[in-house]
């Protein structure tokens, strides 16, 4: 049990690689509308908002390894209920795993598919991360 300890001690106390991110150049985002069932998917650049039924969603920022383009994303989403100044959600959204900081709203779910990505010949591709 001591072994155990002190090896876990050990690890805990390791300095954590940082890992290198990429802005992307926007993302797409879901959105639920559990009363109605319908799902809306918003591809919005870096800065946009677009308004669906009651909510106004800003994407403020895309992001993604470096090293995996492939890997999971993460959002920066502003979300606001009809005209209200103060936001019903403001933070960072994983692609992967959208629970560990989600909306809570009784009627519509928001989460965050992919980032876009842009290459070389002024093309974009998704970077998957659902």
């Amino acid at each position: 049990m001591r072994l155990f300890a002190t090896f876990a001690c050990l690890l805990l106390s390791a300095p954590l690689a940082a890992q290198e991110v990429v802005s992307g150049i926007g993302g797409e985002i879901r959105v639920l509308d559990k009363l109605t069932g319908a799902v809306t998917d918003l591809t919005l650049a870096n800065g946009q908002s677009e308004s669906i039924g009651v909510l106004s969603v800003m994407l403020g920022d895309c992001r993604y390894p470096a090293d995996n383009v492939a890997g999971d994303g993460y959002a920066r989403l502003i979300i606001h209920y009809r005209d209200s100044v103060t936001p019903i959600f403001s933070g960072w959204m994983l692609a992967s795993s959208p629970a560990l900081n989600a909306l809570d709203h009784p009627r519509y779910d928001v989460w965050t598919l992919r980032c876009m990505t842009a290459l070389d010949d002024g093309t974009a591709s998704e970077n998957a991360a659902d």
